[in-house]
């Protein structure tokens, strides 16, 4: 879940922290912590002598269940908080600059932001690459989000192929990892048979970089060569606009942000589905 106000005096708060202490720390001070279609958020992974669930004790305020009509509850609360203050007042969000130089996640999410069409779905399965693009889309065109539910990985290229196939007017973004997305990369073919306008982001960083940091966290200053195996995609590494052909989607490789920007550009306009593979260093 995430928590953004926005409007006269009210604080913009950007997206839940995955890590357990940060998001605790935000939660804090709530008195009240309101979910719209959304379970009590919880850790991604389970910590020893930690709690799991994340808000306060009795702060948790359920306005819709998942099974309940939840824009109706959210416009209920939007009606409510509304009432007294000037619409007009809420300030316009600017779109980060064109990005340069090498690819990492901050340069990732800001060619993002400013190329995603308005109307697009995006399907953040893209996990550490991906943090900053949350933040960073506040100014983009406005469009739907689709992120990771809890802590199971490879739903994101099968989501983005059903999103494709429900709204076939919409532009479909997958802003993937490739260790997950190699978990259920057949669905490219799938995209390639029905012919879906699904751009696949492909974050290559060659490693299972959320394990990686977890094994630090848990005082794994120095893993042993079987823990570094398990978490990395080196050996031998997946030649990812390879395997989208095999698969019939046309793709590329782009190694810094001016050249993902073009890449973006032409996929965007090109329709069907396209893979790029971005390689961060």
């Amino acid at each position: 879940p995430a928590v953004w106000e926005r409007g006269a005096g009210l604080p913009a708060i950007g997206r839940l922290p995955y890590f357990p202490e940060q998001a605790r720390e935000d939660l804090a001070e709530a008195p009240t912590v309101a979910l719209a279609g959304a379970i009590p958020p919880v850790a991604f992974f389970g910590y020893p002598g930690q709690a799991s669930r994340l808000a306060p004790e009795g702060s948790v305020a359920s306005l819709a269940s998942p099974e309940e009509p939840v824009e109706e509850a959210l416009e209920a609360l939007a009606d409510t908080l509304s009432r007294g203050s000037d619409p007009g007042a809420q300030p316009d969000a600017p779109l980060p600059d064109a990005p340069t130089g090498p690819l990492d996640s901050a340069s990732i999410g800001a060619a993002l932001a400013r190329a995603v069409p308005e109307g697009a779905v995006v399907v953040d399965e893209a996990a550490t690459s991906g943090l900053p693009f949350y933040a960073l889309s506040a100014g983009a065109a406005p469009h739907t989000l689709l992120s990771l539910t809890g802590g199971a990985i490879g739903q994101g290229l099968p989501v983005a192929t059903g999103a494709a196939i429900a709204c076939p007017e919409r532009q479909v973004v997958a802003f993937q990892a490739d260790g997950s997305g190699a978990y259920t990369l057949q669905a490219l073919w799938t995209q390639a048979r029905e012919g879906l306008d699904v751009v696949t982001l492909l974050c290559s960083n060659r490693a299972y970089r959320i394990l990686q940091v977890e094994l630090a966290r848990a005082g794994i200053a120095e893993p042993g060569p079987q823990a570094r195996s398990l978490t990395q995609l080196d050996t031998p590494e997946l030649d990812w606009t390879a395997l989208a052909r095999g698969f019939g989607v046309p793709a590329e490789r782009v190694e810094d942000a001016e050249s993902l920007m073009g890449a973006l550009e032409r996929a965007l306009a090109s329709g069907g589905p396209h893979l790029i593979e971005m390689i961060i260093g």
